[in-house]
């Protein structure tokens, strides 16, 4: 039996039932053509849910640093028209974000109809970098779930389909990648010290994502959990999510104006 990408709502998740080097029954060379082929579909179904105007599509990546989130999004929506595609990454709250509740920032940048979001870490990083590092009292950040929850359900009654994807690596790969950046000169700016120092806390950063996926895995906003050790294997999972989402939306486009068979250009 191959290993589950979705938890049944309510079920509680823990983070070592899932090996994040899973690459089910597929081989990087066979995974890539399936890849390619969820990408073109992703491509054309956006190009439709910007013609109908009707819905959105929101998607949310988390993972631990390194995961991939950047190599993902660059993949998956290589092919997606930036019209009406935005992507945010939600960085270390500012001075303004602050004067807000945790949402307010969130809120802003979620797509209208027509339109596709990509958040780059999110909401969710309420309620794992301020329990970690204790920043914020326990019953602020407990309260959030539910908060988060509800935040969600208003997304989805609103026509917002949303697919939240956490890319679940291993230590030792997340390690791997960190000397990697050290090595290359293209990638060194994007090492940090606070990543060392997250490094350290790796135990309590973990469960605090199986408790935001435990807490936060609703049957309208579910999560799907990418075993993301090898990037091959977590773009194709991800591009069958997207494309998954997209194909139960169905958007079509709008009637065209009457007449147009007798409509001569000059």
């Amino acid at each position: 039996m191959g290993q589950p990408l979705t938890v049944k709502p309510g079920k509680k998740i823990d983070l070592a039932d899932f090996d994040p080097a899973y690459d089910g029954a597929f081989n990087e060379k066979a995974a890539a053509v399936v890849t390619k082929d969820n990408v073109a579909v992703i491509d054309n179904l956006c190009y439709r849910l910007y013609a109908e105007n009707r819905q959105a599509l929101l998607c949310v990546f988390q993972g631990m640093d390194t995961a991939g989130k950047d190599g993902v999004i660059r993949k998956v929506l290589s092919g997606v028209d930036p019209v009406n595609c935005q992507v945010t990454a939600f960085k270390r709250p500012t001075v303004e974000d602050a004067r807000h509740d945790f949402l307010w920032r969130i809120h802003r940048a979620v797509p209208g109809h027509g339109d596709i979001g990509i958040f780059n870490r999110s909401h969710y990083e309420d309620v794992l970098a301020p329990r970690v590092r204790k920043t914020v009292a326990k019953a602020e950040w407990k309260s959030r779930y539910d908060r988060i929850n509800e935040f969600e359900r208003l997304l989805v009654d609103a026509g917002v389909t949303i697919v939240k994807c956490f890319l679940h690596i291993s230590k030792d790969e997340q390690k791997r990648r960190l000397e990697a950046r050290l090595k290359n000169p293209k990638k060194r700016w994007k090492f940090q010290a606070a990543d060392l120092a997250d490094r350290k806390l790796w135990d309590d950063y973990q469960q605090a994502y199986a408790d935001a996926l435990t807490k936060c895995n609703t049957k309208w906003a579910p999560w799907t959990i990418v075993p993301a050790d090898q990037k091959w294997h977590r773009d194709l999972v991800v591009s069958g999510a997207l494309r998954a989402a997209l194909e139960r939306m169905n958007p079509q486009f709008p009637q065209e104006e009457e007449g147009l068979d007798q409509v001569v250009v000059d």
